[in-house]
């Protein structure tokens, strides 16, 4: 099916092309006509989001065979590994490490603050998963230079010693990340052996985890293997690419992560070509934003190459620039060009990491009956079975308020198996008796006062707060559920109502459920501390319904640019700090300190948000949507807006002002409507 050649196999796709459409039109152009060829095909891709775009794709027809595509991450289940015991769940390994750490702050309280157990325990777990992925040992880590770095590293190090025991087999069963890596080291041992007959081909990945690049290099070296990478740069030079060749300066360039896997190969970016003929939507907007994207050691080659973009013109139509007043402006905004996209007869897709926006967007287009179909759904913690929880979770720490039993009372899960009716008029009869004659913090034998069924029910489940005090984590757990699942069946009622109903309520019940599972590596703690790992936990939730969506109004994270398209793409917060985002403080090692080790620079992310950033405005219609003010200052452009404004106004002899001024006006009208 692959060409036979002496070189690794390294193909591309443009920035902006559909990567799904052109992965499949390029595998149906080389599978030479028999009608088993592509059945033959391994497809290894990152996301399932690109797995079932790639499914529809080749469901949209004619009738063939299909290849078999599969997930990178799903090798960690290989049988090659059957050895190996089955990775440990992440939740599991945050338990534990949460008890470890627990341990170290009792000991030696000096070393965080206690509140911060969890958040330390995620970022400790998020830290080895990094390790294991890259093939980094503890021994590389406590080897580094610390100099002037002494009383810092002195306490990263005691927490870094209680992991060390996670990268011993002989003591504990892996985790996902260390399981995929042993995984992905057989195979390539085995397929350096006996390379596989049959072509295997890893499409859609940067390659910016260890195991994964990994992976990607011993397939573009197979006899029947290949690599197709997103949202390739063709229009990029020599030059630019040399003033990669320095991680400190260039990590946060779109085309890094590639420049890595040529290294890995012994290759230049010549040896990258074509996957699919099919132009991209705008040859001549690639070329612009490559140059506004040149790496900051180069930026000079503006003025060189500047005045080679004679078409601008043709470059930015279709781009239009929304400089909002306020972020509510900006929401407006978008939220009236979706409609108008939904009138059009277009698709539209709002790609943005400020999950703020998104909701302000939702809210605006609620007004017109709009529903947009969002891929990261609603958190759980928001939804009406999380907060209800959360409510619930307050009876079991601390004194009850009159206030926190009314909004508990209030909540539409609450008594959603009886009659609600009733459950409301007694409500507000307690409540105008709670505010005029108290007492502040009723109990049960208060609501028992007032005589009836109602008031018995209520008094039994605040009677069944359990004492506070430290308990192991399944008790407090037990007793959690119990309170809500009776609260919110209601008086007389079996079940627990409509609680665990619909896609939020499933979804809350999975999670309790897998914490239930999980529940006897977390040890004894206090009701606090169960309530903070809890609201964690409900924090790392997602609910989607993908039912309900309007199919022309969608919702993307910046991920999904590399796998989609749409007529109108929208690229929402534009700003620093929102994209890209702010790097996450790393409380165990510095930048030096990563470098030194072979972990991942804080760059990274900024990087991949470049590659998301340069593949979404390459589309055919897009807007660049930022607010100038937020609620407290004036905001910073994204630092690729800043140059692209820049490269555009530095070019008059080119109608760059004229275009840039033409973007503005577009913009600006779309604001004046929404306003």
């Amino acid at each position: 099916m692959l060409t036979p050649t002496d070189t690794p196999r390294l193909f591309g796709l443009a920035p902006g092309a559909d990567f799904a459409t052109g992965l499949v039109a390029g595998l149906i152009a080389r599978h030479g006509g028999a009608p088993d060829a592509l059945a033959r095909v391994t497809l290894l891709v990152n996301t399932r989001r690109m797995q079932r775009r790639i499914r529809a794709v080749f469901d949209a027809g004619p009738p063939r065979l299909l290849p078999q595509i599969r997930l990178v991450t799903d090798l960690a289940l290989d049988p090659i590994a059957a050895d190996l015991p089955p990775p440990v769940a992440p939740l599991r390994r945050r338990l534990e490490l949460a008890q470890l750490i627990g341990r170290l702050l009792d000991a030696d309280p000096t070393l965080a603050p206690r509140a911060t157990l969890y958040d330390l325990a995620d970022s400790l777990a998020g830290l080895m998963d990094e390790m294991q992925g890259e093939g980094v040992s503890p021994a590389a880590i406590a080897t580094l230079d610390v100099t002037d770095q002494s009383g810092h590293w002195a306490r990263s190090l005691a927490f870094l010693t209680i992991v060390q025991r996670y990268f011993d087999r002989a003591q504990e069963p892996p985790n996902t990340e260390a399981r995929q890596r042993l995984v992905i080291e057989r195979l390539v041992e085995k397929w350096a052996a006996t390379p596989p007959a049959d072509p295997i081909i890893v499409a859609g990945s940067t390659g910016s985890r260890g195991a994964t690049a990994l992976l990607m290099a011993a397939a573009a070296r197979l006899p029947q293997g290949a690599v197709v990478l997103p949202g390739f740069d063709f229009d990029l030079p020599d030059a630019a690419w040399a003033a990669l060749g320095d991680p400190m300066a260039g990590e946060d360039h779109p085309q890094f992560r590639f420049l890595r896997l040529f290294e890995r190969l012994g290759v230049d970016r010549r040896a990258v070509s074509l996957w699919d003929d099919a132009p991209p939507p705008c040859s001549a907007r690639n070329r612009l934003i490559s140059l506004s994207l040149r790496p900051a050691p180069v930026t000079d080659q503006w003025l060189a190459e500047g005045p080679d973009l004679t078409d601008l013109a043709q470059a930015t139509a279709g781009l239009t620039l929304v400089e909002a007043p306020s972020p509510r402006a900006e929401a407006e905004t978008i939220a009236l060009r979706l409609r108008q996209a939904v009138d059009d007869g277009q698709t539209a897709a709002l790609i943005t990491p400020d999950r703020m926006l998104t909701r302000r967007v939702a809210a605006a287009l609620d007004r017109w009956g709009i529903v947009a179909d969002d891929s990261a759904g609603q958190p759980l913690a928001l939804s009406a079975p999380g907060r209800f929880l959360r409510h619930v979770g307050g009876l079991l720490d601390g004194i009850l308020t009159g206030a926190g039993l009314l909004a508990l009372l209030k909540h539409p899960l609450t008594a959603s198996g009886a009659d609600r009716g009733d459950h409301l008029r007694q409500t507000r009869d307690l409540e105008l008796s709670l505010r005029r004659y108290g007492p502040p913090f009723p109990d049960g034998a208060t609501i028992r006062a007032r005589e009836g069924g109602w008031a018995d029910w209520l008094a039994t489940v605040l009677d069944a707060r359990p004492e506070p005090g430290d308990r192991p984590l399944a008790a407090h757990l037990a007793d959690h559920l119990a309170l809500a699942e009776r609260l919110a069946g209601g008086p007389g009622q079996p079940g627990a109502g409509g609680l665990w109903n619909e896609a939020a309520g499933r979804k809350a019940f999975e999670v309790c459920d897998t914490l239930r599972r999980h529940a006897d590596a977390g040890g004894t703690m206090s009701a606090h501390d169960y309530l903070a790992l809890f609201a964690n936990v409900l924090n790392g939730a997602e609910v989607r319904n993908p039912d309900t969506g309007h199919p022309q109004v969608r919702f993307w994270g910046t991920l999904e640019a590399r796998v989609q398209g749409a007529d109108l793409i929208i690229l929402g917060g534009m700003n620093e700090g929102v994209w890209p985002g702010t790097p996450a403080p790393d409380p165990w090692l510095n930048r030096r300190m990563r470098q030194q080790a072979g972990l991942l620079l804080p760059e990274r992310r900024i990087g991949l948000s470049a590659h998301d950033y340069q593949q979404a405005v390459a589309g055919n219609e897009v807007w660049i949507a930022r607010a100038i003010r937020s609620d407290e200052s004036e905001t910073v452009p994204s630092r690729w807006v800043n140059r692209l404004v820049n490269l555009l106004a530095g070019l008059p002899d080119n109608g760059g002002p004229a275009a840039l001024a033409r973007m503005r006006a577009d913009g600006r009208a779309w604001i004046a409507m929404a306003q």
